[in-house]
């Protein structure tokens, strides 16, 4: 059930909803400023399953900090006014919330050593961010309180802005060795993978750029760069970038339970709610 609520001084909640995220139900808003937050308290009931909003606590372990920036998080807390109530509202942006699930995804993923509860933490987080990008939450959020009803009718475009950079930028290495290491080894190519095959690029589409966004896949497809210049070279690096490196590591960890490329495939379309694409060409089965 969605609200729409009056108007105290700004920043205040403009919509409220609930949102289910796994078998939490978080408290979710979005603000006169047109930002999306989830209510603090829901933050750390959701990953943490604790009724306490000391987020500091979950977030500021030592084996978490090269995957979470916790005094940057910390630092953007946003506090807001609730409509028809004298209470303060403390909330997370929904980019810092995925930074948090990303950050323990990833060193679920590297073998980082936690605790038996900051294990249990971080399998929760791979639950929450299975189906998540940045865009995903933040459509989620909006249906849960209404905003959708509200929203610019340009915001198609003005996500795409966020994710395709005017300029090209400067590269650094993005998709992972291991990721490149699973479609060798679901695809028995015994060659170097720094010679990879070039019809390996039809399955990163696929599997990474297809499941992240359909209108940035599109977009790509029919606003191809020169010749030369890569897809990823496109997209910025405050939001575009973040997204692509988590999906590449969410298609790794899917990828390590498979046996070929093609139950990849399918465990991929199953999982974001895709079809298989056919392609025109056969794929390979692992020896």
């Amino acid at each position: 059930m969605t609200e729409q609520i009056q108007q105290p001084p700004s920043p205040f909640a403009k919509f409220r909803g609930e949102l289910s995220l796994g078998d939490s139900s978080v408290d979710c808003y979005v603000l006169d400023t047109g930002d999306r937050v989830i209510s603090l308290r829901s933050v750390v009931k959701s990953i943490a399953d604790a009724d306490s909003g000391d987020l500091a606590k979950f977030i500021g372990v030592n084996s978490l900090k090269p995957y979470i920036n916790k005094d940057l998080i910390l630092a953007e807390l946003v506090e807001f006014s609730i409509p028809g109530t004298q209470f303060k509202g403390y909330g997370l942006s929904t980019s810092n919330f995925e930074l948090i699930i990303r950050g323990y995804v990833q060193a679920l993923y590297e073998n980082v050593e936690m605790t038996e509860r900051q294990r249990s933490i971080a399998i929760k987080c791979a639950v929450i961010s299975s189906g998540l990008t940045r865009i995903g939450l933040d459509a989620l959020v909006d249906e849960a309180t209404g905003y959708q009803y509200e929203r610019d009718a340009n915001a198609l475009q003005l996500k795409l802005r966020a994710f395709i950079a005017d300029e090209l930028r400067a590269w650094e290495k993005t998709f992972p060795d291991e990721l490149w290491q699973e479609f060798g080894r679901l695809t028995g190519w015994t060659g170097p993978l720094h010679s990879r095959p070039q019809w390996w690029g039809k399955l990163v589409i696929e599997l990474i750029y297809d499941t992240l966004d359909q209108d940035v896949a599109k977009y790509l497809r029919e606003n191809r760069p020169e010749r030369g210049i890569h897809w990823h070279r496109q997209l910025t690096e405050n939001i575009g970038v973040r997204a692509l490196v988590s999906r590449c590591w969410e298609v790794v960890g899917l990828a390590k339970s498979c046996h070929d490329i093609r139950e990849l495939r399918e465990k991929v379309a199953q999982h974001y709610g895709h079809d298989v694409v056919q392609f025109t060409m056969n794929l390979p089965k692992a020896r």
